[in-house]
């Protein structure tokens, strides 16, 4: 009887008169990401991340027996917009497993849903601390902290016997995180801030806040924002003849677009970056070993390179493969979908990705990864920061606009 109704049940399977069991379903894996507004530039980095992975994963068997399937959602830069998704992916579309957005505001909207449906969710960016401060047990943070992506720049210049700092950042969740952090930092390392200058999201002319930096005359000037912002006050230094000794921008500096649309004028721009495809060319040995430190990265950027011919490589495609390479582990080590399971698996979690190390405190605050920093030379982004990593020495001190060729 039994050998029968195992035949019967094939035999309507394959007419498609029983549904397949879940065991043979994939496991969907919901996520919004920017592919319009602000955002857009990092957040179509960021799903090319999170496909390779979901793409490498189904070749390997899948997980728990099954294979990946991901549901993305364009929010439009929106993290209102986002957080509807969220609740839409987990309640209606029911997927099983979620990944986090792109950046701080729109994660900020969306972690309360993440905690309400009790649904672990990988940050891949979004790096500001306070996020994972505010009592959240199911957002986990992959990326090093916002307060921390000046670490370098500030380094260097102590080092260097620099004595004065201004920042100038966005009024925004990440940028002012940043530099709060930098600010601090600073201070410690004997550093005097002659100006600290916060701008509405959204301006245009930064003549008048630069006008204040070059009466400040500041040795290092670090400027926490993202792209466009990143471009336009590079093009009004040169043009207000403003000449800090370094000068560092986050987010956008590192996408190869910074350097085609600034030309020169990017020469000896430093800026603060997660992870860098030139990291595959270092030689082994050193302090961290490269191949230990990020194993598989130079196997990421080669599958990287095949399916997205001439597709520009950023650390937000790498952030988003070790946060799904993360989810995936969280997954084989719980051997189960549950939330709490896989919570406990993730907080237990000490290991290195395509990205780099991953450890969070009980808070869901990464502990272990490290920030880079490089430096825009004749064209390159070369790594200057840490020693350890680094792939040439920084091109010390920026010259004057009038000597620059």
């Amino acid at each position: 009887m039994r050998l029968f109704i195992v035949a019967a049940v094939s035999v309507a399977a394959s007419l498609g008169l029983v549904a397949p069991s879940p065991a043979q379903q994939p496991i969907r894996i919901g996520a919004s990401l920017s592919q319009t507004g602000t955002y857009a530039p990092f957040g179509a980095t960021q799903l090319r991340g999170y496909q390779l992975c979901i793409k490498h994963t189904n070749e390997k068997g899948g997980v728990l027996g099954r294979k990946l399937e991901l549901v993305v959602e364009d929010d439009q830069s929106q993290p209102a917009t986002a957080a509807r998704i969220y609740e839409k992916l987990i309640t209606q579309d029911k997927v099983e497993a979620i990944l986090g957005p792109y950046g701080s505001p729109v994660l900020e909207a969306v972690a309360d849903v993440a905690e309400k449906h009790r649904m672990p969710m990988m940050a891949a960016t979004g790096a500001t601390s306070s996020i994972f401060k505010k009592g959240r047990k199911f957002v986990f943070m992959v990326l090093s902290p916002a307060e921390t992506y000046f670490d370098g720049l500030i380094d260097m210049a102590a080092k260097r016997g620099l004595k004065t700092l201004a920042v100038v950042y966005e009024d925004t969740l990440f940028p002012g995180a940043s530099a709060r952090g930098t600010v601090d930092l600073a201070k410690k390392k004997g550093l005097h801030i002659v100006l600290a200058e916060v701008y509405p999201k959204g301006t245009t002319d930064f003549a008048p806040i630069l006008t204040k930096v070059r009466a400040a005359n500041p040795d290092v000037l670090a400027v926490p924002t993202y792209f466009d912002d990143a471009v336009t006050v590079s093009r009004k230094l040169k043009e207000l003849n403003v000449n800090p000794r370094m000068f560092g921008a986050s987010a956008g500096v590192d996408l190869p677009k910074f350097y085609e649309v600034l030309g020169r004028t990017a020469e000896f721009v430093y800026g603060s970056s997660q992870w860098e495809p030139e990291l595959v060319t270092l030689r082994a040995g050193g302090l961290i070993p490269v191949a230990r430190q990020y194993p598989g990265a130079r196997e990421f950027v080669e599958s990287y390179k095949r399916e997205f011919p001439g597709v520009d490589l950023s650390y937000q495609s790498a952030s988003g493969y070790g946060g799904c390479q993360i989810l995936v582990e969280a997954l084989k080590r719980a051997g189960s979908l549950a939330g709490e399971k896989l919570r406990e698996a993730i907080l237990k979690m000490d290991l290195h990705t395509v990205f780099g190390a991953f450890k969070v405190d009980q808070d869901g605050l990464q502990i272990a990864h490290k920030t880079l920093m490089f430096q825009w030379q004749d064209g390159k982004k070369v790594i200057v920061w840490p020693e350890e990593l680094a792939t040439g020495k920084p091109r010390f001190p920026t010259p004057p606009w009038s000597q620059r060729q």
